[in-house]
């Protein structure tokens, strides 16, 4: 039977392909009595689906050192790995099946809301927030139980075809995206979920459809149903009848072949058609990210998130490892531009190196807490070990340093305050530093209400969309019981970025886009009409979005941004951006 489920678009393109649904092998599990004669053979059957999973384990493990894997992939199979042999975990599902003579999987899954539970009593977030990995672990050794597919796997169509796979689940883990750098995956399908959560940024990143926040797709679907994923309107359809197939199918051949033309502007210059020039940076978290960058004709990177380098290890990054990473990326960008914004942990992104200090700690609003330069400011000494690292770098190539979440003229004060110690310890240590521009991010309200401190003491500003949609409108951007009230059109966020932006023209300093609006195709010609000519995205947005600008008139675009920047109703705001 056809049907359709509607949900939040957060990647564009079309797939067509076979679900495949993942992780839901918990709510599956039966419960039944043994035979005092298989009790024996049960603890067995338990022991062999753990050795199995931890051989996937070391599976993983061998997939996630490859080059040009993200390191923090590696340390979380490594975690997984260590809960796997943990005893409070297996011995405790061993005893179970013996005192109770119940099945493997249902001792399983009583062990682990034990050991949940005691995870819950814990004062310390980070603590508190690993009981995921254990459900994730847990989940892995069920699937062995049950005899259920681990790995992602093509399938043929019934023509002989390879179909792609539609990943369908109520949320994904890190763990699943090491398979996704292995296998072409058609479209991702979840019921949790907004625009900036996990899994809409790895289908943005591999330039995957995805439909996330759908509620109740997952128990819905089965495995094999054939499903239509429009990553562009938000839409799932689910055994679609011949006529609904085809005409999807033409749509996603007329989308390829869309976008394979636009490989021929990789070479292309940046203008609008009446001549205004347009910097087009690249978004990056690992230094590997460097190359796809070049790869699109990226004019240079406007933001190498530095936090990736500290998250999921036990040990923080000396300076020496924090300059060889920046070093390369700077070395790999040749004589472009590299904007590295200093470390930006709090709030949804921890850190298990730093979760004894004083930014980790458990705080009653993790997003308006210790977070991002706040958090810098109040631990100095790891501050200055990664500025050193940065300036180092800048003997290699253009280095620009970005603060983020500044707000108070004291703290641009006391970050170029300690900017200037970290230059004098490196020239007392006789290393090699060159000039650096500075900047700040603009994505609290306040500072984007009070630039002038951000205009007399830097050198450029950078506009966090993500961070500014959220503070402005008051709403948690991870949440998604809130994520449909997440709008980058409201009035008051528009206003604000225009206000930035002009703010910064009139004294002739260099302002930019870094968040996800920069990279969103829909929104180059509102973003061209306020007057800004340098965003920076996503490697796999940037191409898109560089069509747009080349078949833009910048100066008809700022009259009618104009008029559109007047209105206070979402839905014409929406209505006059279609025209643009």
């Amino acid at each position: 039977m056809t049907f359709s489920l509607h949900g939040q678009a957060v990647s564009g393109g079309i797939a067509i392909g076979r679900a495949h649904l993942v992780s839901h092998a918990i709510l599956e599990v039966a419960h039944y009595q043994l035979r005092e004669r298989d009790v024996a053979g049960e603890v067995g059957r338990f022991d062999k689906a753990v050795a199995t999973a931890g051989a996937e384990l070391d599976s993983l493990r061998a997939e996630a050192s490859v080059p040009g894997a993200p390191a923090e992939l590696s340390a979380f199979v490594n975690v997984h790995a260590m809960i796997l042999a943990d005893p409070t975990l297996t011995d405790g599902v061993r005893e179970l099946i013996r005192e109770r003579r119940c099945n493997a999987e249902w001792a399983m899954v009583q062990q682990m809301q034990l050991v949940v539970d005691q995870f819950d009593e814990f004062e310390d977030a980070y603590l508190r927030e690993r009981k995921q990995d254990i459900v994730q672990v847990v989940e892995r050794v069920l699937r062995v139980l049950q005899g259920k597919q681990r790995k992602l796997a093509r399938r043929k169509a019934a023509t002989g075809a390879d179909d792609d796979l539609i990943v369908v689940a109520n949320d994904l883990s890190p763990a699943d995206t090491i398979q996704f750098k292995n296998l072409r995956i058609g479209g991702f399908v979840t019921d949790m979920g907004g625009s900036t959560s996990h899994t809409a940024i790895v289908a943005r990143s591999l330039a995957i459809p995805a439909v996330v926040g759908m509620q109740y797709a997952r128990p819905l679907i089965q495995d094999d149903d054939l499903l239509i994923v429009d990553g562009t309107r938000g839409v799932l359809i689910v055994d679609p009848d011949g006529g609904v197939l085809r005409e999807y199918r033409l749509r996603k051949t007329e989308l390829e072949l869309d976008r394979t033309k636009l490989q021929r502007l990789v070479t292309g210059r940046s203008r609008t058609l009446d001549g205004e020039h347009v910097e087009l940076h690249a978004n990056i978290e690992l230094p590997q990210d460097a190359e796809r960058a070049r790869d699109v004709g990226a004019d240079g990177v406007g933001l190498f998130r530095t936090e990736f380098l500290f998250m999921n290890r036990d040990e923080l990054p000396d300076e020496d490892e924090q300059f060889e990473a920046y070093r390369s990326v700077v070395k790999a960008l040749g004589d472009k531009p590299v904007t590295i914004r200093t470390l930006d942990i709090g709030a949804d992104k921890e850190a298990r190196a730093l979760r004894n200090r004083a930014g980790n700690r458990a705080a009653p609003n993790p997003a308006l807490g210790l977070r991002a330069i706040r958090f810098c400011l109040a631990e100095p000494q790891l501050f200055l070990v990664q500025l050193r690292a940065i300036l180092r770098a800048s003997h290699y190539g253009k280095v620009r340093l970005l603060i983020p979440m500044l707000a108070h003229a004291q703290e641009i004060e006391q970050t170029l305050a300690l900017i200037e110690l970290a230059r004098f310890q490196l020239r007392e240590a006789r290393q090699k530093f060159d000039a650096v521009a500075i900047g700040g991010m603009i994505e609290i309200p306040a500072a984007a209400l009070a630039l002038g401190p951000f205009l007399r003491r830097l050198d450029f500003l950078s506009i966090g969309t993500n961070d500014l949609i959220q503070y402005t409108l008051a709403i948690d951007r991870t949440d998604g019981a809130v994520a449909h009230l997440y709008d980058p059109l409201h009035p008051a966020v528009l206003k604000l970025m225009s206000q930035t932006i002009q703010s910064a023209q009139r004294v002739a300093m260099p302002v930019a886009v870094c968040g996800e609006m920069a990279g969103d195709p829909k929104l180059t010609r509102l973003l061209l009409g306020m007057g800004l000519r340098e965003f920076s995205m996503h490697p796999s947005q940037l191409l898109e979005v560089k069509q747009q600008v080349m078949m833009a008139d910048a100066a008809q675009l700022a009259a009618r941004v104009a008029r559109l920047l007047k209105l206070d109703e979402p839905e014409k705001i929406s209505e006059q951006l279609e025209k643009l």
